[in-house]
């Protein structure tokens, strides 16, 4: 009865550790990202190279962002969710070819991009010092980040044009953190990806947490993304860069 009561004890604390090892922690966020570059409705010759900020007038893309995390032991997973929605009117200076329609120079045209960001993430730190007042890690990250993409033009005269895909690109990378306790820490991550013989996909993520209490806080950081395809039926050549701060709580 002494031996199994012991054991029982043993496997309750033993759980009871585990437990404590792990972390879920939750994130929401106001991001201010400005975007830049080019895009196309395809690859050929007819269709013309959009400019984003110069071309088009599009603004800066404002909006709620929100994170999820699980640490247990040396791992991490993560889902994170970054909508950007960006849109401008213009008239315009030249014509332009977009998706089988020609739009006249002087007419005045509305478009949109949107890009709906649902990023999976997993990290292993090989490098894991979270137990001591000073902490430092250091991973090697995977992510699947799947791109929902809608892109518009229209204009009364013409009429409208849209396009939209599914994107999904696994993305390899480093995660990094150094801080003191819980109570303030840099955060920074980078995933790169390869899209074909000339495209790229680049994430880079920098942010500053601090907490005053011991399980909520805030955070402040500067996100760029940039999107790089050039094949035979797709062009893009698209940066987002911006700062952006939130609130968060850790369980």
């Amino acid at each position: 009865m002494i031996k199994q009561l012991l054991l029982s004890t043993t496997l309750l604390l033993g759980a009871t550790a585990a437990w404590a090892d792990e972390t879920i922690s939750l994130k929401v966020g106001y991001a201010n990202l400005n975007p830049s570059g080019s895009f196309a409705s395809d690859n050929s010759a007819a269709s013309t190279h959009l400019q984003v900020d110069s071309g088009l007038a599009m603004q800066n893309n404002s909006g709620l962002t929100l994170e999820g995390a699980l640490q247990f032991g040396d791992h991490r997973i993560s889902l994170n969710i970054l909508p950007i929605s960006v849109s401008g009117s213009k008239v315009l200076s030249s014509a332009i070819t977009f998706g089988g329609k020609t739009y006249a120079a002087g007419t005045r045209v509305d478009s949109s991009f949107k890009d709906t960001m649902f990023d999976l993430g997993y990290t292993y730190y090989f490098i894991n010092m979270d137990d001591l007042p000073s902490r430092l890690q250091l991973g090697a990250e995977i992510t699947l980040k799947l791109n929902r993409v809608k892109s518009s033009i229209s204009s009364g005269a013409v009429g409208s044009v849209g396009k939209s895909a599914s994107i999904p690109i696994p993305t390899i990378g480093l995660r990094g953190r150094v801080a003191l306790a819980d109570f303030v820490g840099l955060v920074g991550r980078i995933g790169y990806a390869s899209i074909g013989k000339r495209g790229s996909y680049l994430d880079v993520d920098s942010q500053v947490e601090f907490s005053l209490l011991p399980l909520v806080g805030g955070y402040a950081g500067v996100h760029y993304i940039r999107l790089k395809t050039n094949t035979s039926s797709a062009y893009a050549d698209i940066r987002f860069a911006g700062p952006y701060l939130g609130v968060m709580a850790r369980f």
